[in-house]
């Protein structure tokens, strides 16, 4: 659906966009991250036809976002993080304007804008102005906006920028909705909606990707090795000398609540130790209230492929 190859992006004395790489198969729901100014937002606008790219090739389903312009845009629909209204207009009217515009038939216009208002929680918001809706209501207006002409790749540009927690809620399973039959890249900052939503994930740093796979994959990337943790009460240097008897096994103590002590085991990926730990609770006769295999969060991940190296470089 989208091929990225070697795209870059320059501006006066600055490089938006290095030598970008990356392919996005139909049916994909795809997370973009990247800390500001790493350049997600350019990467979208040249995908969008906003702006040229100085380099590289950009297609959207076989067409190229620069000599078929048109193409593309009949197949998309991008949701920029500030969406541009007409604040003078009415909900219903807008969306029936927008609708024209991008070539929706006069016999299926109204059914189209019925049905994404509907979708995007607007159905009692058509005669508002668009103007005195809050913040929240008027990203929902640009939601509908770029489903209304119902395109095989949704664009969205933090799509839940301004919403209150229940509509984020609702945001989310209205995208889930969406990728069964659309192709979906979304660029957020809030790493928890793209551990719900997206399969796979591009990071993007100072202008290259710096990652591309799925969260378990990142994960596995940036984690050395597998990572136990039990809390458990009983004699703490009799219980830390039997944990680290365990082979390959280092053992830190990570907190104590009372006579509850936190045991955090690092040692050779894909070995569980966690039956292990449970025999040797019941042998001392330790009570044992938590045991779990622990991974890297995505910000984990995140922060790690993202933060400068030592010495103030990035990685």
């Amino acid at each position: 659906m989208i091929r990225v190859s070697h795209l870059t992006k320059r501006f006066a004395g600055c490089v938006a966009v290095d030598d970008v790489s990356f392919r996005i198969e139909r049916g994909e729901v795809v997370g973009f991250l990247g800390v500001n100014g790493a350049g997600k937002t350019t990467t979208l606008r040249i995908l969008s036809c906003y702006l040229p790219a100085t380099s590289g090739v950009a297609e959207v389903a076989g067409y190229d976002v620069f000599r078929d312009s048109l193409e593309v845009r009949r197949r998309i629909g991008y949701l920029p993080e500030n969406a541009p209204l007409y604040p003078e207009m009415r909900v219903d009217e807008y969306l029936h304007f927008r609708a024209r515009l991008k070539g929706v038939p006069p016999a299926a216009c109204r059914r189209r804008v019925h049905d994404v208002m509907e979708r995007c929680g607007l159905k009692d918001s058509g005669r508002r102005i668009i103007g005195q809706l809050s913040r929240g209501f008027r990203q929902r207006v640009g939601l509908a906006d770029s489903l209304v002409h119902e395109p095989e790749l949704l664009i969205l540009d933090e799509p839940t920028l301004g919403l209150d927690p229940a509509q984020v809620i609702q945001v989310r399973e209205l995208i889930r909705d969406l990728a069964q039959r659309n192709t979906i890249l979304l660029s957020t900052h809030i790493l928890s909606e793209v551990e719900a939503v997206c399969r796979r994930v591009l990071i993007i740093h100072q202008g290259r990707i710096v990652a591309s796979g799925t969260t378990e994959q990142l994960r596995e990337q940036i984690q050395s090795g597998a990572r136990t943790v039990a809390e458990l009460a009983g004699p703490p240097e009799e219980i830390l000398r039997a944990l680290e008897g365990l082979p390959g096994m280092s053992v830190r103590l990570d907190g104590e609540s009372g006579e509850w002590r936190r045991y955090v085991m690092e040692g050779v990926r894909g070995v569980d130790v966690r039956a292990a730990v449970f025999d040797l609770a019941a042998r001392g006769n330790w009570r044992l209230r938590e045991l779990r295999r622990d991974e890297n969060t995505l910000e984990e991940v995140f922060v790690q492929l993202t933060a400068p190296a030592p010495g103030g470089e990035p990685r």
